[in-house]
């Protein structure tokens, strides 16, 4: 049977870096002295505690398992604290309470590392991965449970419709991980009713569909509020509303003052503002090279060029964003939050902001500068390009003024101009003949003619087909391509499994001073004990898990469907078919492809849903203008896009650019006062018929009184009244005494008998 371990501590006694003897002496004894540290410190906290070696060099690999009487004294502990801070718990379990209501799996971990990553002002052991005091624990983990990650992979069959039970999850991973299930599999129920819908208006309404544009609209409006209600109700079924208040702080916290903290928040926005401002023009530049500059090029290797937007898209994007994360990150630290989800929170939406402007911008100008001012902008180009003097030529110019003027007269002089004047002459002549060869489109007709006018649906295809697709692969597919080219280049032989480490492992050399403990070493070391660690290896190999890639990709889809989906109405068909396997991937890819979770309470998505609140705010203005820029006056089939059919307010040759632009804007601007008022009375409805009254309520206002009452009770002020037989130590006041009789002589029963008898 394989040993008990709750959390493995992923240790580095060494960076890997080559050191002189000196360095090298000094490194070990800084990694002993962490390491015993280390030790000293899990063991005089109850836990027990041994190190086995990692599987690649300088890695050391701390088992830890936590006996019961300290699980029960940390149950009993976090149950005190709930109560003190107001926290109704749905069911409160108490250390004597753990042989019949045993703790769930994710509790048992949350606890732990909880205990140990904890400050010691918070009653925990200090021991928190990268800090300055511990700097060589590298991260702390959790073992996967295989026998519930293959119950719970063969679950999802074909014949499922894939809904996942939400207290399963959370028994297993905690609730933050349920919750983003729960939210998964609630937003892909949502996808059905608008995938009908737009299905429906795509093949029998016309295109941008007005009606299509306002169910859209209260679609997104009405997802919104009612998970904002779905979540309250998991969060009291779960009895983790108000987790928030019991959270621990981050060790890395150093107290500032409140204005300090809040100055260096507002800091980082113009930072983000920066940041954000350089990709949008690096976004342009691509898009009118991509949609206008390689159309008109028809030279050699044309169909090459035509991929050079993508290739500068892959080289320049990543990195920037990579980049601009490395800054996010740091800013982040340096605003010194006291809590892990407010510091989660402030770099998810630091982060999320740019992949936004990545996502939406490219559609955004192909609807509001391709479609409608294409011709403009691409007579534009044209001009700049071949009706004007060429920068090369002007600046050939230029320099020849300033070597002649440098050279003064006389022979030389006149031998420099009549240099430069050939050189210009014939630069002048080169470029006339390349446009002479026909390597540029010079004809505005034709030009014009190369106009895409499905490039919208396109893109929208692309999207929500192409990269979803490449998503999962990304997903599930890549990880196994990566461990096998590992395995090879390791010399392991092709294999698709987890790999036990980063490298190859190396025979170990037996010295003499450890000859006394290899006996030891071999009782410890049997082939249970040996399969064990190559698990644990394997596992430790793995990378973390995080939220914010799934979460990110689900709303940045949401924001697809709600934003753009009028120009592509089988949109939302095409989330909902992802979906139905994104619920199975994501799955997967925790119970194979990533290390198991450290399990969290948590309450609600957090910034994710003020994310999804602003989307269906820009939902009403995009739709809005949309519909009023390329609906169409005549009624054919969507077969094509806006430029395939007469619009209302394209097609008005006297509608100039301002003035069209001013209505769309009036547009959008009175949607958007409209949302506001739609927003108001959907969430009122949906509380009346979700929550007002429902069980969920009414377990929240007990919870929330039986709370009270515990604490009046154990202020002993509970029950006024002193119950019978109960001896009363009070000082008897002489003055009742002397009116002992009037208190005791009571004429109202009398009075009543006497009105009866006379009735």
């Amino acid at each position: 049977m394989a040993p008990s371990v709750d959390l493995v501590v992923v240790f580095r006694a060494s960076v890997g870096k080559t050191y002189s003897k000196a360095q090298a002496r000094q490194n070990a004894q800084q990694a002993e002295q962490q390491y015993t540290r280390l030790l000293d410190t899990l063991k005089k906290g109850g836990l027990r505690a041994v190190g086995k070696r990692g599987e690649r060099e300088g890695q050391l690999l701390v088992l830890v398992s936590c006996p019961e009487p300290v699980l029960n004294r940390l149950a009993r502990r976090e149950r005190y604290t709930d109560f003190l801070s107001g926290l109704p718990t749905n069911n409160p379990v108490g250390g004597e309470d753990l042989d019949s209501t045993p703790l769930s799996p994710a509790d048992r971990l949350r606890l732990i590392h909880s205990y140990i990553t904890s400050t010691v002002e918070d009653g925990g052991l200090g021991v928190a991965p990268q800090s300055d005091e511990w700097n060589r624990v590298e991260s702390i983990m959790a073992l996967h449970d295989h026998l519930f990650n293959d119950t719970w992979i063969r679950s999802w069959t074909t014949h499922q419709l894939g809904f996942v039970k939400y207290d399963k999850i959370k028994e297993q991973f905690g609730e933050s991980i349920a919750l983003y299930f729960s939210f998964l599999s609630t937003y892909t129920k949502a996808l059905l009713v608008i995938s009908a819908i737009g299905a429906a208006c795509y093949f029998l309404a016309a295109p941008y569909s007005t009606v299509y544009s306002i169910l859209l609209v209260l679609w997104s409006i009405s997802f919104v509020e009612w998970w904002r209600i779905k979540q309250r109700v998991l969060s009291v079924r779960w009895g983790t509303r108000g987790s928030f208040r019991v959270e621990k702080r981050r060790a890395q916290y150093k107290h500032i003052a409140w204005w300090k903290r809040d100055l260096r928040i507002l800091t980082s926005v113009p930072v983000i503002l920066f940041f954000a401002a350089i990709l949008a023009v690096i976004l342009t530049g691509i898009f009118v090279f991509e949609a206008f500059v390689t159309q008109l090029y028809k030279g050699p290797g044309a169909r090459i060029v035509g991929f050079s937007p993508t290739i500068l898209f892959m080289a320049i994007v990543p990195r920037f964003l990579g980049l601009y994360h490395n800054y996010a990150v740091r800013l982040t630290n340096w605003e010194n939050h006291a809590h892990q989800s407010s510091h989660d929170a402030s770099l998810t939406i630091k982060t999320f902001s740019l992949s936004a402007i990545v996502a939406y911008l490219g559609l955004a100008l192909s609807a509001f500068v391709y479609v409608p001012f294409g011709e403009q902008v691409m007579t534009f180009v044209q001009t700049n390009l071949f009706h004007k003097e060429f920068p090369f030529h002007a600046s050939a110019k230029s320099w020849a003024s300033s070597v002649m003027s440098t050279f003064g007269t006389g022979p030389t002089a006149t031998f420099v101009a009549n240099t430069t004047e050939k050189a210009a002459a014939a630069a002048s002549e080169g470029i006339h003949q390349q446009k002479a060869k026909g390597y540029w489109e010079t004809d505005s007709s034709n030009a014009r003619g190369k106009l895409n006018p499905s490039r919208l649906q396109d893109q929208m295809f692309a999207f929500t087909v192409t990269n979803q697709v490449i998503n999962t692969f990304l997903e599930i597919g890549l990880p196994f391509i990566l461990r096998a080219v590992d395995s090879l280049k390791n010399g392991r032989g092709l294999s698709f499994a987890a790999p036990a480490g980063g490298a190859a492992k190396k025979k170990r050399v037996m010295f003499e001073d450890e000859a006394s403990g290899s006996e030891v070493a071999k009782s410890a070391n049997g082939k249970e004990e040996r399969e064990f660690m190559e698990r644990v290896r394997r596992e430790v190999a793995l990378p973390e898990y995080t939220l914010f890639a799934d979460y990110s990709e689900m709303i940045t889809q949401f924001g697809y469907v709600s934003l753009w989906s009028t120009i592509w109405p089988l949109a939302p068909v095409m989330s909902l078919i992802n979906n139905w396997l994104e619920l199975r991937s994501d799955a997967f890819k925790i119970a194979v492809h990533t290390r198991r979770p450290i399990p969290s309470r948590s309450d609600t998505i957090g910034p994710w849903l003020d994310t999804l609140t602003f989307l269906t705010w820009l939902s009403a203005l995009t739709n809005s203008a949309l519909v009023y820029l390329f609906r169409p006056n005549d009624h054919c089939k969507p077969v094509g896009t806006s430029l395939q059919h007469n619009h209302h307010h394209l097609s008005h040759s006297d509608s100039s650019t301002r003035e069209l632009l001013f209505s769309a804007l009036l547009v959008a601007l009175a949607a958007s006062h409209g949302y506001i008022i739609v927003r108001l009375i959907v969430r009122h409805v949906l509380e009346r018929v979700l929550w007002k009254n429902s069980k969920e309520e009414k377990e929240a206002e007990r919870l929330e009184q039986l709370v009270k009452e515990q604490y009046l009770r154990s202020l002993g002020v509970a029950d006024v009244a002193v119950e019978k037989g109960a001896q009363v130590a009070e000082k008897v006041d002489p003055s009742v005494d002397s009116f002992k009789a009037f208190w005791e002589f009571d004429e109202g029963m009398d009075e009543i008998k006497r009105s009866i008898k006379d009735a």
